[in-house]
């Protein structure tokens, strides 16, 4: 309050006696940004009009997020199988998914890529180009269109294997590298591209994963499934380039060997003789080369940020370029240590905070299941919830019933204001990200209306200069996207 009052007063003191003496009639609310994640599958089902019309009139969308390079369903497909089938589109699952780029590749844009830029190009919809295919139609509406991109690949490409992370035991990773100057290249020329083959107004990027720290110790909302062996990188990218940074390529090799020996021993039930959570700080102080590779990974993320940002802003200056910030923000102390706003700012024109509510209430118990099978064995899950709610400033119901409610819009609140916060005084945007109908278990908490009118509204009292109605419009109830768009009427904010 005080910022804006300290603006109104100066503001006013510039003015004129005689502007002060009559005003005008009150200015309307300030417009926000409504997003929708949709992927191409969506518009080919339904009609692009048509499909660009619901958005508009029960969603109050101004800007869909186009899904255009990536080879995950999560974002391109259709509802996954086995979940319930919304009540709009093909009532099918489209189990032939493959996934690429949506859009045309224009290969002059791409060089030194390891993989051929044309193979890329998704065959799921013959020669559609979703971005030639919806700009118009959308500009026509008056709506802005943001591309988005994610970090999912498919490990059938050929010459995949240039831009792979090698795993602890010197094995190809199923992950890219974010030190590969193929993989870098191969991201430059994607925005590159885009920015200069349409007329956009965005383009947003996510990655969610993290390094060989979190990955080791399974700390994120997908449970023990992680082998604390197959962390990365350890390519030669990334020890030339530690080596240059002082960083001791076998130390950090032999420091992640032990923390996989704890692990597996740990998960196997083995308590060692001082406890779970002392043997592991044991294990970072004789090796602080752990924290150093956590630190070189996302560094490396940050990079890539700042390259795909600068190569965007080239190619068309006022493009927005940011970022998905993966969920995990919300669960993992370590991941949130290395989302520092204030660092992120410095890259990023918007940030897009996952913040889901309804599937947040399994995710952190998957969380809580992970991490409570090594560094927190020693505790009973309900105090690690605890603590947890304690140190990421929560207040939510108890370990046994959060899958089956989900969190709350205090949470929304929360995270969007610890945002906006962190944010303060730079021009980076804050857009949370709005969970509708995002898969959960069958027996766990599923979207309402209710529940989504009250997570929207929850983040614009906290300020955020926008919302993005995720996972994508393929798996969202009409009721739930109807309920977004009250809530923005509600407020006159559209």
């Amino acid at each position: 309050m005080s910022n804006r009052r300290e603006f109104l007063t100066a503001g006013l003191a510039a003015l004129p006696v005689s502007a002060l003496a009559e005003p005008g009639p009150a200015p309307p609310a300030q417009k926000k940004m409504i997003g929708i994640q949709a992927g191409a599958v969506s518009f080919v089902d339904e009609g692009t009009g048509r499909v660009l019309d619901i958005l508009q009139e029960r969603g109050a969308v101004n800007t869909p997020f186009l899904a255009t390079f990536t080879y995950g369903r999560g974002i391109a497909g259709r509802q996954v199988p086995g979940q319930p089938l919304p009540d709009h589109g093909k009532q099918q699952y489209d189990l032939d998914f493959h996934g690429g780029n949506y859009a045309t590749v224009h290969t002059q844009f791409y060089k030194d890529t390891g993989v051929k830029p044309e193979a890329t190009r998704a065959p799921d919809h013959g020669s559609l180009d979703i971005v030639a295919e919806v700009l118009p139609e959308a500009k026509k509406r008056g709506m802005k269109v943001i591309l988005w991109s994610e970090d999912v690949w498919r490990y059938d490409l050929p010459g995949i294997e240039k831009l792979q992370e090698v795993d602890l035991h010197g094995r190809r990773a199923r992950r890219v590298c974010v030190n590969n100057p193929h993989h870098r290249n191969f991201l430059y020329g994607l925005v590159e591209d885009y920015a200069r083959s349409y007329d956009i107004d965005g383009v947003m990027w996510g990655s969610e994963r993290h390094g060989a720290l979190g990955l080791a110790l399974g700390a994120n909302h997908g449970g023990q499934s992680s082998d604390p062996g197959a962390v990365g990188c350890f390519c030669e990218f990334c020890e030339k380039k530690a080596r240059v940074q002082g960083i001791r390529f076998d130390r950090v090799r032999d420091g992640y060997l032990e923390l996989e020996k704890y692990v597996r021993a740990t998960r196997a039930g083995k308590r060692p003789v001082d406890g779970a959570y002392v043997t592991f700080w044991r294990i970072l102080m004789r090796y602080p080369e752990i924290l150093a590779w956590e630190q070189f990974w996302h560094d490396g993320l940050r990079e890539i940020y700042a390259g795909m940002r600068e190569r965007g802003h080239a190619a068309k200056p006022g493009l927005q370029v940011g970022w998905h910030i993966w969920h995990n923000n919300s669960f993992s102390p370590f991941y949130r240590a290395q989302q520092d706003l204030t660092e992120l700012a410095k890259c990023s024109d918007f940030l897009k905070m996952v913040i889901y509510h309804n599937c947040a209430g399994e995710r952190m118990a998957g969380y809580i299941d992970s991490v409570g099978g090594d560094i927190y064995a020693d505790l009973p899950k309900q105090e690690i919830l605890d603590f947890e709610y304690r140190v990421m400033n929560y207040r939510e119901r108890g370990y046994e019933q959060i899958p089956f409610t989900g969190l709350s819009a205090d949470y929304v609140y929360r995270e969007t204001k610890r945002a906006m916060d962190g944010a303060a005084g730079s021009q980076t945007l804050i857009w949370p990200g709005i969970d509708i109908d995002i898969p959960t278990g069958d027996r766990n908490s599923k979207s309402t209306p209710k529940g989504t009118k009250d997570a929207v509204l929850a983040a614009f009292k906290a300020g955020a200069h926008g919302v993005l109605l995720s996972r994508k419009y393929s798996e969202m109830k009409l009721a739930n996207l109807s309920a977004a768009g009250d809530a923005v009427r509600e407020l006159k904010l559209v």
